[in-house]
């Protein structure tokens, strides 16, 4: 078992490393109003450079999770962190939009085992009542990156450069790759668990998650969800510049105020998703769902600034909250042995998410002659799709599935 200050300061170099992964990701939001004019960009060309990142990180989410229970969790791990600071630093030396296009995808496939593998620590070193706290803590890392990412961006990008700026972020990564070697050692038993296991219980219980209707609601539903979160992220800024009117500065200072209620929602989630009776979370999920496509009506709708930054900022602290639900649901329904696996597997919907949303919303506004109304339709409908997927969920063949892990490590 490991002790409570050793679950602590593992879970706080967690914290440090899935903000530096979302620092990256944010900036780069920010970062492409500058390379589109270097580079001179359309609007698809720059969905294509927004989505390209996700391409590798969907890719790599089932063979990362795969490789955390096969291998161990902090292999992985370290392994993922080194990728992604070589990969990031290299963006700085891009040349071209093909260039960029290779560079930011192979950043995907370094990033992408971080999520499970992570996940998979936290479900070995918590309790399960735990998990969902320590999930929320670890995630609340991209709250407090999307609070200060406004200004930072600006003022990076104002001052040093795009190019610079990310060279800075590969060179604090490698530092915290060095942190996780040093410092995040689980015990043997703990750490070589999924090893001992893979020619047995893990091997049966990775055929038998494709056969759990539960992974099928929660991937659709990473899908949908992280369509609406990364639909938001990657194209607000220049949606807010080009139909709003804003200018680099006001973007940066406005931006922090959804930043802050995401960052509260995150912190507040995993307390009141690990005091909900089993069963209720996916009815509170879903009515969440519902919500944000009625808000996202309503923001892209609004007549002036003030009412549109009100509502995303309702709209951020909601999906916070379905954000660590759905983690929690998987930590809290499956055997730690395949906790790597099925995190990966359900994330796999919400990384193709992540690529295939900023791409289509870049096509849907060169067709569109520059208007995002069509774009904002889409994600209503996909905040929709959330709300009946969570709301259908089956818990039966998850419970099968933990009993079976459980008979075949007691024999």
């Amino acid at each position: 078992m490991v002790s409570a200050r050793k679950r602590n300061w593992i879970l706080a170099l967690l914290f440090l490393g899935w903000a530096l992964g979302n620092l990256d990701r944010y900036i780069m939001n920010y970062a492409v109003l500058s390379i589109t004019e270097d580079l001179n960009l359309s609007a698809s060309s720059t969905g294509l450079l927004l989505s390209s990142f996700f391409a590798g990180y969907a890719l790599m989410q089932l063979p990362g999770g795969w490789l955390a229970d096969r291998f161990g969790a902090r292999k992985v791990l370290i392994t993922s962190v080194i990728m992604w600071s070589i990969f990031t630093g290299l963006t700085g030396a891009a040349w071209s939009m093909v260039s960029m296009i290779v560079i930011r995808f192979l950043f995907g496939i370094g990033e992408g085992g971080f999520q499970p593998a992570s996940s998979k620590i936290i479900s070995q070193a918590f309790p399960k009542e735990k998990r969902a706290g320590a999930m929320s803590i670890m995630l609340s890392s991209g709250g407090i990156v999307a609070l200060i990412i406004p200004v930072l961006s600006v003022t990076l990008l104002t001052t040093i450069g795009w190019r610079t700026t990310f060279v800075i972020i590969g060179f604090v990564g490698a530092i915290i790759a060095a942190l996780y070697w040093y410092f995040i050692k689980l015990p043997n038993s703990n750490e070589t668990l999924s090893a001992q296991n893979s020619q047995g219980v893990q091997k049966g219980s990775f055929k038998m998650l494709f056969k759990t209707p539960l992974m099928l609601n929660l991937f659709i539903a990473y899908f949908t969800l992280y369509a609406v979160n990364w639909g938001l992220a990657t194209w607000l800024p220049t949606y807010l510049v080009d139909v709003r009117g804003l200018d680099l500065v006001s973007l940066g200072w406005l931006q922090t105020i959804p930043g802050v209620a995401q960052l509260l929602g995150m912190f507040l989630s995993g307390y009141v998703i690990d005091k909900l009776a089993k069963g209720r979370e996916k009815i509170a999920g879903a009515f969440a769902c519902v919500f944000i496509s009625i808000l996202l009506y309503l923001m892209f709708t609004a007549s002036n600034v003030t009412s549109f930054i009100i509502y995303q900022t309702v709209i951020m602290l909601i999906i916070s909250f379905v954000v660590i639900l759905l983690p929690a649901v998987v930590l809290k329904n499956l055997p730690s042995s395949v906790a790597g696996s099925g995190m990966g597997l359900v994330n796999t919907g919400g990384q193709l998410a992540g690529f295939i949303t900023p791409l289509a919303i870049g096509f849907i506004v060169d067709a569109f002659n520059g208007s995002f109304n069509a774009a904002f339709w889409m994600l209503i409908v996909f905040a929709f799709i959330c709300a009946v997927s969570l709301l259908t969920i089956n818990y039966e063949k998850g419970e099968l599935l933990t009993k079976k892990n459980e008979e075949a490590s007691a024999s």
